[in-house]
Order: C-alpha cells, then sequence, then structure tokens
C-alpha cells in the first residue's frame, strides 16, 4: 500500500486480536512498528506468550519493533510509551488508538468506578495518546496520521454495556474533532467501527453454534469480520491512498449498521 514503507507506527492494545493483526499488517507494508501492551502481572504467561507471538510476526517483515508497556488510562505511562516509541523508532508517523476493554453490567447495577474505568482506557486513553502524538507530528513540522478503532456502537447502542457504548460514542467526536482542528497543519485522523469480529477474546460466541448464529443473523453478510480485515482498512486509512479523508469513521461490519431488520420490504399502507 502506497505510503507505508518506513513509516513509524505506534498501535495501542497490539498484543493480541485486533491490535495484533494491525502490527503485523503494516510491518507486512515495509513500517516500523511500536507494539503496546498492558502487561499486568496477574495476566503471566497468557500476555508474555501473546505478546512475543506478536513480536516474531512483526520480525519476520524485518523491519524495525519495539515493545512499550503502558496502561493508556494513565497519563504517564502514556507519555513515557510515545517518547519511547519515538526515541526508538525515530520518530512517530502513525498512531493507532487500538487499546479497549469492556464491562458488561446492567445500567442501573453499573458503579461509577467500572463506568470511569471503562471511558479512562477507551476515551480518555485515546485522546491522551492522541494528544502526545500530535505534539510530536507538530514538533516535527510533518505530517501524521491518527486512527481511532472505534466500534459500530458509536452508532448502535449497546444495552448492559452503557461505559463502551459511551466511551465509543465520545470517539467519534474525538475523531471529528482532531480532524477538523489539525487539518490545515497535514495531520489527518479517522476512524474504523467493527463489527463483530472473530478475536481471541470472543471464542465464547465463536466456538458456540447457537451464540455463533444469534450473532450472525443481525449482519447482512452473515458472519463476523476477522481481525485481519480490520487490519487492512485500518492500513488503508493510514496510508497515501487515503490522502484527502480525514475525520471519518469507516464501519467495517459486514452491514450491521444498515438496519437489517429492514431487510424485507414492508409497508405501513
Amino acid at each position: 500500500m502506497r505510503g507505508l514503507q518506513g513509516k513509524n507506527v505506534l498501535v495501542t492494545g497490539g498484543s493480541s486480536g485486533i491490535g495484533q493483526a494491525i502490527a503485523v499488517r503494516f510491518a507486512e507494508y515495509g513500517a516500523n512498528v511500536a507494539i503496546n501492551y498492558l502487561g499486568h502481572a496477574q495476566e503471566g504467561a497468557e500476555t508474555e506468550e501473546q505478546v512475543q507471538a506478536c513480536v516474531r510476526r512483526v520480525r519476520q517483515e524485518g523491519v524495525r519493533d519495539v515493545l512499550v508497556q503502558g496502561d493508556v488510562s494513565k497519563e504517564d505511562d502514556v507519555v513515557r510509551m510515545v517518547d519511547q516509541a519515538v526515541s526508538e523508532l525515530g520518530g512517530l508517523d502513525v498512531l493507532v488508538n487500538n487499546a479497549g476493554i469492556q464491562i458488561s453490567r446492567p445500567s442501573h447495577e453499573l458503579s461509577t468506578k467500572d463506568f470511569d474505568k471503562v471511558l479512562g482506557v477507551n476515551l480518555r486513553g485515546a485522546f491522551t495518546c492522541a494528544r502526545e502524538a500530535i505534539g510530536w507530528f507538530l514538533q516535527g513540522e510533518k505530517p501524521g496520521v491518527i486512527i481511532n478503532v472505534s466500534s459500530v456502537h458509536q452508532r448502535i447502542p449497546k444495552p448492559n454495556f452503557l461505559g463502551y457504548s459511551v466511551s465509543k460514542g465520545g470517539m467519534q467526536n474525538l475523531t471529528t474533532t482532531l480532524a477538523l482542528e489539525y487539518a490545515g497543519r497535514g495531520i489527518r485522523v479517522n476512524g474504523i467501527g467493527p463489527g463483530a469480529t472473530i478475536t481471541p477474546i470472543n471464542r465464547a460466541w465463536i466456538d458456540d453454534p447457537q451464540k455463533k448464529a444469534q450473532v450472525e443473523e443481525h449482519i447482512p453478510m452473515a458472519r463476523a469480520g476477522t481481525a485481519d480485515e480490520m487490519a487492512g482498512v485500518t492500513c488503508f486509512l493510514a496510508s497515501d491512498d487515503a490522502a484527502y479523508i480525514t475525520g471519518q469513521t469507516l464501519y467495517v461490519d459486514g452491514g450491521l449498521t444498515l438496519y437489517p431488520s429492514f431487510r424485507d420490504p414492508w409497508s405501513s399502507e
């Protein structure tokens, strides 16, 4: 894809799932990649295995890589990890805000602590990373790209996941506001809105035929997407092929946002 060779890319939440697929795809296009991971001690061997698997796949492409541990909900961690990525890669051209969490709870039972936790990672974390990246873009007087990995749930309500839905709705406005504010400075800001996507965290419904059918019946294309499909669109938006696109969220959802319940013609007459 044009314009990605030799670029320096930071991917938050890059050790597994969509984030790992994005990091690997950028490497396949010749970009150098900084892979952020959370790395809580209690996650132990599973996190280490995921991180090393991502590193191995990136290194197969012969590009530079750096691991940057950090919790995006913590400002000091964000400042440190962005500085580390810039220092060890030799600059920064693209930020992918992919790190995200969700907590399932009926809204009337959702604690403010859990609500704040989700927004802290998904929305404040994306803002803080974007702020630091933009600072480096401006300091270097060079163009830059930010891709926010949002969700179809910035448009579609998700009952029992209020914090997640609110955070993704906020991410939509984060994308458009930053895009407008910095368009004249050569900085493009876009988002992708994944629909149902096959990742390790979704094994519970992927491996259950009944739950899988329940998910797929809502999708016009009748299947979930893959992490690799999300990665391809992310790289497109960061490439020179998307040089005139900013402030947009591209839904990668198999038609989920097309109001599938209206697929059969009906009339109120």
